[in-house]
C-alpha cells in the first residue's frame, strides 16, 4: 500500500486569505447552542451522580468500614467489640438515612457485618471455651508432640 492512497484531499478549495471573514471566524471558533456539552466528559448540570460531601452519611462509612474489619478479625476476638460499635453506629446511620436518604445501603452493609462479626466472636469464644475444657489436663507437656498426643486422647476419648 503506498502512502499516497491513505492521504486525504483537503477540504479547502479557496487559497487562504480569501475567504470572507465570517467564514473563517465560523471554522475557527464554532458556535453552539447554550447548555451541556455533549462531548464533555465532565458530569453535566445537577443531579448527575455526583454529591457534595455534605450529602455523604458518615456514620454509613464508619458503620460499614468497622462492620467490614470487624468482620475479618472476629476469630481474633477483636472483632466482637468491633462489629458492636458498628453495629451501633449502623443503626443511627440507618436513622439518618431515612431522613436524608443517604448511605442507605453502606448502613445496612454495616449492620450486616457487624452482626456476622459478633456471632462469629461469639461461637469463637465457645469453641475456644469448650476446647479448653476438654483439653485442660494436656497444659503441662514436655513437649508439643505430648501435647498433641494427650489432646487426641482427650477428644477422641468421649
Amino acid at each position: 500500500m503506498s502512502t499516497q492512497e491513505n492521504e486525504t484531499p483537503p477540504h479547502h478549495t479557496t487559497p487562504e486569505g480569501t475567504e470572507p471573514p465570517q467564514a473563517r471566524r465560523s471554522r475557527t471558533t464554532p458556535t453552539r447552542a447554550a447548555g451541556p456539552d455533549p462531548y464533555s466528559h465532565a458530569p453535566q448540570g445537577r443531579g448527575h451522580g455526583t454529591r457534595s460531601p455534605a450529602d455523604r452519611n458518615g456514620l454509613a462509612v464508619a458503620a460499614m468500614v468497622l462492620g467490614v474489619i470487624g468482620w475479618i478479625t472476629s476469630i481474633v476476638f477483636i472483632g466482637g467489640p468491633l462489629g458492636v460499635i458498628g453495629l451501633i453506629l449502623g443503626v443511627a446511620a440507618l436513622r439518618k438515612s431515612k431522613r436524608t436518604g443517604t448511605g442507605r445501603g453502606m448502613a445496612v452493609t454495616g449492620l450486616v457485618t457487624s452482626s456476622l462479626a459478633i456471632v462469629v466472636s461469639i461461637l469463637v469464644a465457645v469453641f475456644m471455651t469448650w476446647y479448653a475444657n476438654e483439653t485442660q489436663e494436656c497444659y503441662d507437656p514436655g513437649s508439643f508432640r505430648q501435647y498433641r498426643q494427650c489432646v487426641h486422647d482427650q477428644l477422641t476419648a468421649h
